[in-house]
């Protein structure tokens, strides 16, 4: 399977430690974002990767070639502007030209997340994506029914649901920014280059495409958004671990 990491935000939450660094390239326990990541999937056997950049670029790439594209094949998507995430992932499009499912991570997410049981569980539920959720309280959720189909989303404020589905039949998860796509998505994008994957997700399953939820509650998650998560992230790992 091919994977393709996100790597092109501007980290605005993380100023300011991403005024001379792209968020890629932001260590935890002496080791940048994304060199996690990429072992991380490396270790569930992926060898072929997309990165998309745009803020700081080259530094990304100066790390990578300083790193022999760790012993895999790694190619650029390179954004003149941030496409977000479904235009990232329509944007890399070429690079997916097996006709097989590929795995989408955000390089800010660290996880020990077992890649190789989403992806089995990908296969057997024949879904055109499957999103890695867990429980965990947070302003916006996902809603998924009693087959841990995606139904939905709520915040704070309100509900959405995709599909007439009743409240309380609905359990809400947390996104845990690692998914797997089916190749056939693409004929379901939307036309324009920007928009967010999340948002293109709820339009296509009123389709009535099926997008299933994957438990990680198991997991350890850490979300570096902020430079506090770094914090509490090298407090959870000792120097062995990652």
């Amino acid at each position: 399977m091919k994977a393709i990491i996100l790597a092109a935000g501007l980290g605005t939450r993380l100023k300011p430690l991403t005024n001379d660094l792209p968020k890629a390239l932001i260590q935890v326990n002496k080791r940048p974002l994304l060199h996690h990541v990429i072992e991380h999937l490396k270790h569930h056997g992926i060898k072929e990767i997309i990165i998309n950049v745009h803020h700081q670029a080259q530094k990304i790439l100066a790390f990578l070639k300083a790193n022999n594209d760790f012993g895999i094949r790694i190619e650029i998507s390179h954004e003149s502007e941030i496409l977000e995430t479904g235009g990232g992932i329509k944007n890399a499009r070429w690079f997916f030209d097996d006709n097989r499912p590929f795995l989408v991570h955000n390089v800010d997410i660290l996880t020990d997340l077992n890649l190789t049981e989403m992806i089995k569980w990908h296969m057997q539920h024949d879904s055109i994506a499957t999103l890695a959720v867990r429980k965990r309280d947070t302003r916006r959720q996902l809603l998924f029914d009693n087959e841990s189909e995606l139904v939905g989303w709520q915040s704070d404020r309100r509900i959405e649901r995709a599909k007439d589905i009743a409240l309380n039949r609905l359990e809400p998860f947390s996104f845990m920014g690692v998914h797997i796509i089916s190749p056939e998505i693409y004929s379901l994008f939307p036309t324009e280059d920007h928009f967010s994957i999340i948002s293109a997700y709820l339009k296509i399953v009123t389709l009535n495409k099926k997008i299933i939820a994957f438990r990680g509650d198991q997991y350890y998650w850490f979300d570096i958004g902020k430079p506090e998560r770094i914090i509490e992230a090298e407090q959870f790992f000792d120097k062995d671990r990652l």
